[in-house]
């Protein structure tokens, strides 16, 4: 988590240094996305540890907190108006389309189970068939 935590940091400082240099906030797009991405990853972890049993992931997830709030600062103060709620928009959107994209693959896999399933039974029980007819056979002769 440490080394999420960093890149997210050298993320954020890019973006940082960006707006110091008096350019426009889309300028460091890729950054923010770096960031966010990272920001994901490192609240996924905390998740799966738990709020209370892992004091570093708490940490992580505050100093990002304080940092997604400058950056919000920034995208109010020096990006274009309404860009904040748009990039809050886009990030929902996102989150639905990519909880979908794993539901999907989810059901994938599912329905291929299902299917190794019953191909494994109709081979078992054409198998069990033929076996069957030639030990009629086999009887009557």
């Amino acid at each position: 988590m440490l080394a999420e935590l960093a890149a997210a940091n050298a993320a954020y400082d890019v973006v940082k240094q960006t707006i110091a240099n008096g350019k426009e906030i889309y300028e460091a797009a890729e950054a923010m996305a770096e960031y966010f991405g990272l920001k994901q990853e490192i609240q996924r972890k905390a998740h799966e540890h738990g709020y209370k049993s892992d004091l570093e992931a708490f940490m992580a997830a505050e100093q990002l907190k304080a940092q997604e709030d400058e950056l919000k600062q920034m995208m109010i103060y020096q990006g274009r108006a309404g860009m904040w709620d748009d990039w809050l928009q886009f990030q929902s959107h996102m989150k639905k389309s990519r909880e979908k994209a794993e539901r999907d693959k989810r059901l994938t896999v599912q329905k291929r189970k299902q299917y190794l399933i019953d191909t494994g039974i109709v081979i078992a029980a054409g198998l069990f068939g033929l076996f069957a007819v030639g030990g009629f056979v086999a009887l009557i002769l």
